[in-house]
């Protein structure tokens, strides 16, 4: 006997037509219409329909119609070449077993045309997964990420994984969660920042996480998590911030154009991809000032881009022919301790925006003691509190630099979805905390 899975007509040759075969899945929907029943299974790849005759054996075709929808079944039966069928071909049952037995009502439609709100759909996220287009997200998301260990490998990089919780803020500030470490205070990571820097001083000298991020923000918009994933790198012997963004644009370019290979899914999901062209635009941060305020905004030196003037970045950047760009040499009092400083009031630092929404931020790093300590007490930290990070600093570490580039944020702007929240498995929000 031989075991199938449901797919597509690639899964079936012309050399099964006529032969036993065995398959399994959930039941995604039955139409009944009398004398024949056609049932749609569907598994991880795709749907498969078996055909019930009725007059072939009305025992089995009365117990066979009335399944619940989503119920996970497995049906023996024989392999016929059909046109009419949606893969090409079709199974007529001999038996089935009914391996697992779906409650009614479900609490959410897989097939159903009326779309469900958003809140429900994560309440019940285990059936939203099972929609071919909501795990087209992920099979993307899994080829993308898959592409950034090819790419980074190529460039001498190799992963690690560094802690979660931790004894001092990943980045000063307060947007950390704390938590109880047996008797001590301790936080969950903002990033991993420190630790990266750390294994700068160790001679494995480019580095890579595919890390989470935890981040105690108030925020509650479409865009905004809780907890989240990033792709943390950190690269030691360059010569400014631009050795970096050589870096991540290759990457970010590699990333898309794994997408783009993605041809199944990106059909389902009626979406166009097209690779960016290499190097992405470069702009100051008292460039992008400029723009904005004769572009209607009115703007001071050292003022944050919020959402109003990202958005209003990217129309005009888009304008230019320039979805990508990255805005450098930010103020240097908007930077967190490490950024290293370009002058007295500007940063060796850059944010990647994609179509006003910022993927990627990153900076070349302080590498010298003294100066790291006194940027640590000018952000109002104590350097006590980094005792375990500056002693790395003591002992040789070469000049260095990295970034943090959000996964979600990227599959958002790529997949051209709305809500970030689509772009993660389980989300956690301001208000989500289950499932």
């Amino acid at each position: 006997m031989k075991i199938l899975r449901s797919h597509y007509s690639l899964d079936v040759s012309s050399k099964e037509f006529e032969k036993n075969i065995f398959i399994s899945g959930w039941v995604e929907d039955i139409r009944n219409i009398g004398s024949i029943a056609f049932i749609i299974l569907r598994d991880k790849k795709g749907t498969l329909q078996v055909t019930a005759l009725k007059k072939k054996n009305p025992e089995l075709f009365e117990k066979i119609v009335s399944i619940p929808r989503e119920s996970v079944i497995s049906v023996n039966g024989i392999c016929k070449k059909s046109d009419k069928a949606r893969n090409g071909y079709e199974i007529i049952p001999d038996d089935f077993k009914i391996l697992s037995k779906a409650e009614t009502p479900l609490p959410l439609g897989v097939v159903d045309k009326v779309e469900s709100e958003l809140d429900t759909r994560l309440d019940n996220r285990f059936i939203d997964l099972r929609k071919q287009n909501i795990q087209a997200i992920f099979k993307i998301r899994n080829e993308v990420i898959a592409s950034v260990h090819d790419y980074l490998k190529k460039k001498d990089f190799i992963e690690i994984h560094t802690p979660n919780i931790i004894a001092s803020s990943s980045e000063g500030g307060t947007d950390v969660f704390k938590i109880k470490y047996f008797e001590k205070d301790a936080f969950l990571a903002q990033s991993p920042q420190l630790y990266k820097q750390m294994m700068m001083a160790t001679g494995l000298d480019r580095v890579y996480e595919i890390a989470w991020y935890f981040r105690a923000e108030d925020h509650n918009t479409r865009r905004h998590l809780n907890e989240s994933t990033a792709v943390d790198l950190e690269m030691a012997f360059i010569s400014g911030e631009e050795d970096i963004m050589k870096i991540l644009e290759g990457l970010v370019h590699s990333m898309w154009m794994k997408a783009s290979e993605c041809k199944e899914e990106i059909e389902i999901l009626e979406k166009k991809v097209i690779v960016p062209k290499l190097p992405f635009k470069r702009i100051s941060y008292d460039e992008a000032i400029d723009i904005l305020n004769k572009n209607g905004l009115e703007l001071s030196w050292g003022d944050d881009f919020g959402t109003e003037e990202e958005k209003k970045f990217g129309e005009i950047m888009k304008k230019k022919g320039s979805e990508f760009y990255f805005i450098t040499k930010y103020p240097l009092e908007a930077k967190p301790f490490y950024t290293m400083p370009e002058g007295e009031k500007l940063s060796r630092s850059f944010d990647l925006g994609c179509k006003g929404v910022e993927l990627a931020s990153g900076s070349q790093r302080i590498h010298d003691v003294e100066l790291l300590k006194e940027r640590i007490k000018i952000c109002g930290l104590n350097p006590k509190n980094f005792d375990a990070y500056l002693k790395t600093f003591r002992y040789g570490m070469p000049p260095h630099g990295g970034f943090g580039f959000g996964i979600e944020r990227f599959l958002m702007e790529l997949l051209d979805i709305k809500n970030i929240r689509e772009c993660i498995l389980f989300p956690r929000d301001r208000t989500r905390l289950i499932p």
